[in-house]
This record gives C-alpha cells, structure tokens and sequence, in this order.
C-alpha cells in the first residue's frame, strides 16, 4: 500500500498529494509519470511526475477532478493508502542526458498550461539542481486556477499569464512567448506541457519562429504500458504510442489535427469501433474501452 503523506486542494478540483514509493521516487526523473490507482476495484490513472524525494521516498502527484476515478482519489485524505502505484514508466526528458556544460549554455522555454504546470515544476527543478535556470510561461484562463506559483518562482524566471487579463500578461501562453521574443529575448528550445490545443498553437508558433519545441503527450495515455493503443499517434509520419515512445515527442512533428480528432472518437463507443477497424493490429485494444 502506498499511503499518502500530504494532501493539499491547490485551485478549485485540483489536488496535489505527497505518496510514500520508496522505490519509484529512488529511480524517477524528471518526464517520467505514474500509474495509481485507488483500490482494487479502481481504474488505472496516468499521471506526470510533479516532484519526488529519493531519500524519504517519496513522490509527489497533482491531479484534476475530471471524472468519477479522480474524484474517489480525490475524497482520499492524508493518512489513507492508494492500492498501487507503479513508476516511474515512460522516457525521461532528454534533457536529463545532454552534458552539463552543454545544458548550461541553452536557452530554454518551458511553456506550462493547466495542470501541465507538475510535469514542468518537476523538470524545472531538476534543471535549478544543475545550475541552470530557464524561463517559464504559465498560463491559465484566470488568476483563481494558476497553481504552484511561489513554487515555479524559486525554480526558474517566471512570466503567468491569464486569457482573461485577471493577472501578469493579458492573453494566452503563445501572446506571452511573442512578448518574451518582442523584448529581446531568444530560445534554443522551448518546451510545452499542457492542454492538447495549447500545445498545438504552441507548435504553430514556434515552428514560424524556427524554435525547436518539445512536447508531452500525457493528456491521451489511458493504460500506460502499450498494451491498449489509446495513446497511438503519429510523428513524423510513423506510428508512435506516448506511454512507451515518449510521453515527449518533437512538437514540430506531431500530427495535432489526428491526435484531437483521435480523441473525440475515441469517447464514443461508435468511435472507438470506428478507430479500431481502421487502425488494424496499431489500434492494440485492450484498454477495456473498446469491448
């Protein structure tokens, strides 16, 4: 059993709770995510890597109450056990393996929507441990949803911004990467983390402004191990599945527009008929959604 240390509400159904995995939080790195579930009876929830302390073995999970499984995690409390949680699965962030006197002398930008704001602290972290420190966009449709902020403060130079205005820059994350560009500054690369339309229109601009750009394609892993081809995509032309490949891929070639359209077929029964005759063998299905 793995039983959680510390649970706090961060924004309006947004959780972030300390699990003791002794095991996991030894060997994670920034990129990586987990698999937990609630009970025995529970369904399995991907979920990125926000932080984890290998010497009290411990890691640290933020989730979004978006439906019935994460709203049971969520009535969870300090002091109760999740029945697994299985990690670290997926490939860390490439970062991780560049030499240090190299990562020293990028200029990076990670771009942070949402509850993607975990994964990115997580790397943001790592990165601060080195001695390297890079500049960060978070964005959220109003002040009341921005999370972990004095957090990702300490961590990197920081620039929130609102859709609606209610605070730092008026507009989206790509408005605020153009103004970052408009005042002078410039990037090797910028990584993205977030909603799927967010990191699209990221990839759009990005690929106007010759700016490498990573992405995590966390948001449509449903199984975690590639036995259920829910999070088939394709990049560069070629199968790829982000539990196993990824969760990160080069944003430039990352097919959005069947990735988006994969996901709204995919919550319909017809749709999931749909997609598995015409995947054939890529389609996996063994999720249990499509039976």
């Amino acid at each position: 059993m793995f039983r959680i240390l510390k649970k706090e509400c961060l924004a309006p159904n947004i959780y972030l709770m300390d699990v003791e995995a002794p095991r996991t939080a030894k060997h994670a790195l920034p990129g990586q995510f987990l698999i937990v579930r609630t009970d025995a009876e529970g369904e399995r929830i991907p979920l990125t890597i926000c932080d984890y302390d290998s010497e009290a073995g411990t890691v640290q999970i933020v989730f979004q109450v978006i439906g019935g499984e994460t709203y049971r995690m969520s009535q969870l409390n300090e002091g109760d056990c999740f029945a697994d949680v299985v990690g670290p699965l997926g490939r860390p962030s490439d970062l991780t393996e560049i030499p240090l006197d190299e990562l020293k002398k990028m200029k990076i930008c990670f771009i942070a929507g949402g509850v993607g704001t975990a994964p990115v602290y997580c790397q943001l972290k790592w990165l601060k441990k080195q001695g390297v420190t890079v500049d960060c966009i978070q964005g959220a449709r109003t002040k009341d949803i921005i999370i972990l902020e004095k957090e990702m403060s300490e961590v990197s130079d920081l620039h929130i911004c609102t859709d609606d205005g209610s605070y730092g820059i008026a507009g989206n994350v790509c408005v605020a990467l153009q103004k970052l560009i408009d005042e002078g500054k410039t990037f090797d690369r910028v990584v993205a983390i977030g909603p799927m339309i967010m990191m699209k229109f990221v990839c759009q601009l990005t690929k106007e402004l010759g700016i490498e750009t990573i992405v995590s394609m966390n948001p449509i892993m449903v199984d975690g191990t590639g036995m259920c081809g829910a999070c088939r995509l394709m990049v560069d032309g070629q199968v790829k599945f982000a539990c196993v490949d990824g969760p990160e891929f080069d944003g430039h070639k990352v097919d959005f527009a069947q990735a988006m359209q994969r996901m709204a077929q995919y919550k319909t029964e017809e749709g999931r008929l749909y997609l598995a005759a015409k995947e054939g063998s890529t389609h996996h299905g063994g999720c249990g959604n499509c039976n």
